[in-house]
């Protein structure tokens, strides 16, 4: 029993070190490890009678949320869709996965500090393949721009914008606190600001508003806690105009989907497709309140023309005639909140609500303001990144794609995981960490 514990150690350490760079490319072997993870953390639980795990309110949430799904998807799932039961039954993966993380394999600071490095070389690997495509037109791997002008780094769509909002949160913020506390005066200031600037203008260079957004959002919350920080990004932001004033000359296209573009859809919200999108799902949601219509509805059943409508907000209309029909049918709404109003109806958003309310909760345990020796500081910048990491992932007011769908949800949910393991640190659990004493050792 004892190789098996030894096997299960050291296979899913080596999954989790791995796995950001199957996030980054093939994604399909990264859905695999994600579920070997989960299924050896099941394994590793069930040796050593141990499920304390299991009482934690985050988590006891989580599966009441996944089972509230599967309730609300039998009745579509099982007739009409089998897909849709087999996506939801799924879906406990990420939950046996986060936990995993937290309780099991990165207990032990050095596997954490591995993760970051690893998390870190993939950063730098996109930043470099969007530098390349800003600098010749074309990546590292020879693919152009987008067509709409954006940067898709080492990809052929604009996919390279979404996973570093999260992952430049924690290595922007950890790397401008040591060099504060290491370089000492001005020098230090200066070197943070011209880091924060740097990555700054490369998240406008990419294009894509919503990650730009969330990533300056991500960068002011975390002055909460980053006192040194304060006046650095307070010069970034009065810097801001100068960025996109930067990108309108150095990369017309990206500024023109920075923009005007999200300049002309505020404008014209109600219009434009992504209002259309949120009527769509409201309408969809508001038909069956109580229980939805079961996971990844919005997928399957947008385009049943009893949708096709407008609805009436305290009297005021919203939507007119068939809103696009089904030109609007995406793979989902755009908004993990109303995904969840219309998968699982108003308990299921409730829940999932409350659940992402306790991942919050639980990231912030042990975090500080105060000063700090090198070590500690950088430590706890880098926690703050990670909390400001999962805020803005599930920012209610955040457009994203569907909440369990790769390589996104693989990057949430691995620095979930990663920022729940340093909070278990905090916690009462030093019982239960003697009994993990495989990795956590």
């Amino acid at each position: 029993m004892e190789s098996v514990r030894k096997f299960l150690d050291k296979s899913t350490l080596f999954a989790v070190l791995i796995l950001p760079v199957f996030l980054t490319h093939l994604r399909g072997i990264a859905d695999g490890l994600i579920s070997y993870i989960a299924i050896c953390f099941v394994i590793y639980s069930f040796i050593n009678k141990q499920w304390d795990w299991g009482k934690q309110n985050w988590v006891i949430i989580a599966f009441l949320w996944w089972g509230w799904i599967l309730l609300c998807t039998i009745p579509f799932g099982l007739f009409q869709y089998n897909i849709m039961m087999i996506q939801a039954l799924v879906l406990i993966r990420f939950i046996f996965f986060a936990a995993a993380l937290q309780v099991w394999v990165l207990t032990d600071e050095k596997y954490r500090r591995w993760l970051s490095y690893v998390l870190i070389a993939c950063a730098i690997y996109i930043i470099l393949n969007m530098l390349c495509q800003l600098i010749t037109g074309y990546n590292i791997l020879g693919a152009p721009r987008y067509f709409d002008g954006t940067l898709t780094g080492p990809y052929h769509h604009p996919r390279a914008a979404g996973p570093l909002a999260r992952l430049l949160l924690p290595i922007t913020l950890s790397l401008s606190i040591y060099c504060i506390c290491r370089l000492k005066g001005w020098r230090g200031n200066l070197v943070a600001l011209f880091i924060i600037l740097f990555v700054t203008l490369m998240m406008a260079f990419a294009g894509q508003r919503m990650p730009f957004i969330l990533f300056v959002f991500g960068i002011v919350v975390s002055l909460y806690w980053l006192r040194p920080l304060r006046t650095i990004v307070l010069s970034m932001l009065i810097c801001i105009p100068l960025i996109l004033g930067a990108t309108s000359f150095l990369s017309p296209k990206s500024y023109h989907h920075l923009v005007t573009l999200f300049i002309h859809q505020m404008a014209h919200f109600s219009s434009d497709n992504y209002g259309l999108i949120y009527t769509r799902a409201m309408i969809m949601g508001l038909s069956n309140p109580w229980t939805g219509l079961g996971y990844d509805a919005y997928r399957h059943f947008c385009a049943n023309p009893i949708y096709f409508h407008g609805l009436s907000f305290w009297g005021i209309a919203i939507g007119h005639g068939d809103g696009k029909g089904a030109e609007i049918c995406l793979p989902h709404p755009h908004n993990h909140y109303i995904e969840m109003f219309v998968n699982a109806g108003i308990p299921g958003l409730i829940l999932f609500c409350y659940m992402v309310f306790l991942w919050w909760v639980n990231l912030v345990k042990g975090l500080t303001s105060k000063l700090l020796s090198l070590k500690d500081a950088v430590k706890n910048s880098w926690r703050v990144g990670l909390f400001a990491a999962v805020l803005v992932h599930e920012w209610p007011f955040a457009a994203g794609g569907s909440f369990g769908n790769l390589p996104l949800g693989g990057w949430f949910f691995l620095l979930l995981g990663l920022g729940l393991s340093y909070s278990w640190d905090y916690g009462n659990h030093k019982a239960a960490l003697k009994v993990y004493n495989g990795i956590g050792s």
